[in-house]
């Protein structure tokens, strides 16, 4: 019997060896969406804005105070010097004409305002105020506030508080009614020369006026 001869390759035609799926590489990722443009940002203003039309302000919650206005301050310095005028300071005007005291010489600033003689009665209530007197202090202060004089009206209020002035101890009580006059007061005190010339001429004399 023969044998069977051993085959050979080219006895039989070889099969396809398998074929390999395709080399695919890792999954491509989708790129990524471009970043959005910043906003543009706005000039820096070198120019001052113009005004377009002036604002209407409010109407105020307050209104000023009536008691506050010159006029009514003015009032109050005179009703303070009627009531010096008729209470039993007015005794005090025969001291003042012979001793120059304090209390008279306020007494008798307050008899100048009433008659108008404005810068004499200032100049009194100095000399008072000088002499320690509380009321001729915040008569100071109280005029030179009426008349918008205010570094002076804040240094005779300082000057007040100092002495201790308050209106319950201060103010003068009435015992004479107001129809009392004031000229009749200055009818009534011995005044030597030197007063009487405060109470005749409606500015203060002049060589007190350049001290």
């Amino acid at each position: 019997m023969p044998s069977a001869s051993p085959r050979t390759p080219h006895d039989h035609p070889a099969s396809p060896a398998p074929s390999s799926p395709p080399h695919r590489g890792p999954p491509q990722l989708p790129p990524p969406a471009p970043a959005p443009a910043p906003a543009p940002t706005r000039p820096t203003e070198t120019r001052p804005r113009t005004r377009r039309g002036l604002r209407r302000r409010p109407t105020p919650i307050l209104t000023q105070d009536p008691a506050t206005t010159p006029t009514a301050v003015v009032d109050h310095v005179r009703r303070l010097c009627e009531m010096v005028l008729r209470s039993n300071d007015i005794d005090s005007l025969a001291d003042f004409a012979a001793h120059y005291d304090p209390r008279g010489a306020r007494t008798f600033a307050c008899l100048l305002y009433t008659l108008d003689r404005r810068e004499s009665a200032l100049y009194w209530w100095r000399f008072a105020a000088g002499g320690e007197d509380p009321l001729a202090a915040h008569l100071l202060a109280a005029h030179h506030a009426a008349v918008g004089v205010s570094p002076d009206a804040r240094l005779w209020r300082t000057q007040a508080r100092m002495l201790g002035f308050t209106g319950d101890r201060h103010f003068p009580q009435p015992v004479r009614p107001s129809t009392h006059l004031a000229e009749g007061f200055a009818r009534t005190v011995p005044w030597g020369t030197a007063l009487s010339t405060f109470i005749k001429t409606a500015h203060l004399p002049r060589e007190l006026a350049t001290h």
